[in-house]
């Protein structure tokens, strides 16, 4: 692969967003061993300790095996990364990638149901009062992106309501992958984010403590742009 000098010197970030950019586009395959820090740094322009830097991060990242005595060595992402690369997979070279769409919204689909019936069993009549403004913030909104930012304050609480660290830092990690995207997403999302009534029956069955109403009532909501999404999906990619 051609490595690209970096022009900002003083900024390990170059380097980090260079790699990071090689490994998830597949230039630094599985298993490829990198040249040695000094070799790094020497074609990327920068310092040793930035090239370190950069490494190290990558290393947490899941991305890197970085070994004392061993060199560097590139790691398959899809077995060691976490959900904090999902933004970065899903717009690569300018370009949405609809193989990622489609794994977050039927993440989304099926977290969805499962959260909604958590937060109907533990937070229940406590989330009445949040989630009514979200829903009149909602039907407030005509904008389709307003819309969108709108229905992830109403989702937010009802995480919050789910009382899971687990499902609060996926939702965290999903919102921060779906957010970029979210102007190119507007229309198709509109068929969900429009339809207040059926944010209404949701907060009903959340609030009231059903959880199998609750869970229903998230399938039934979110089924209308996962559904649609994932048809313009299959007619792109065809």
């Amino acid at each position: 692969m051609a490595f690209k000098r970096v022009e900002r010197r003083s900024v390990p970030d170059e380097v980090y967003e260079q790699l990071l950019d090689d490994v998830v586009g597949g230039e630094l395959a599985p298993g490829k061993n990198l040249p040695a820090e000094r070799q790094l740094a020497e074609v990327l322009g920068v310092s040793r300790p930035a090239v370190r830097e950069a490494l190290q991060r990558l290393a947490h990242s899941g991305l890197l095996a970085v070994r004392q005595g061993d060199g560097t060595t590139v790691l398959d992402y899809r077995k060691h990364a976490g959900l904090d690369l999902l933004p970065r997979l899903l717009i690569r070279g300018g370009k949405l990638d609809f193989g990622v769409i489609r794994s977050i919204v039927e993440a989304r689909l099926l977290i969805g149901q499962e959260v909604a019936a958590l937060a109907a069993g533990r937070a229940g009549a406590d989330l009445e009062t949040p989630l009514q403004q979200a829903i009149d913030d909602l039907a407030a909104a005509t904008d389709p992106v307003a819309q969108q930012h709108r229905a992830l304050v109403y989702w937010e609480h009802v995480v919050d309501g789910a009382d899971s660290i687990v499902f609060r830092l996926m939702f965290n990690n999903l919102r921060a992958s779906y957010e970029p995207a979210i102007d190119a997403l507007a229309n198709v999302l509109s068929a969900e984010v429009s339809r207040v009534e059926s944010y209404r029956h949701l907060a009903a069955a959340i609030t009231s403590g059903d959880k199998d109403r609750a869970k229903q009532s998230a399938a039934k909501l979110l089924h209308l742009a996962t559904d649609e999404l994932l048809g313009v999906i299959t007619q792109l990619e065809g």
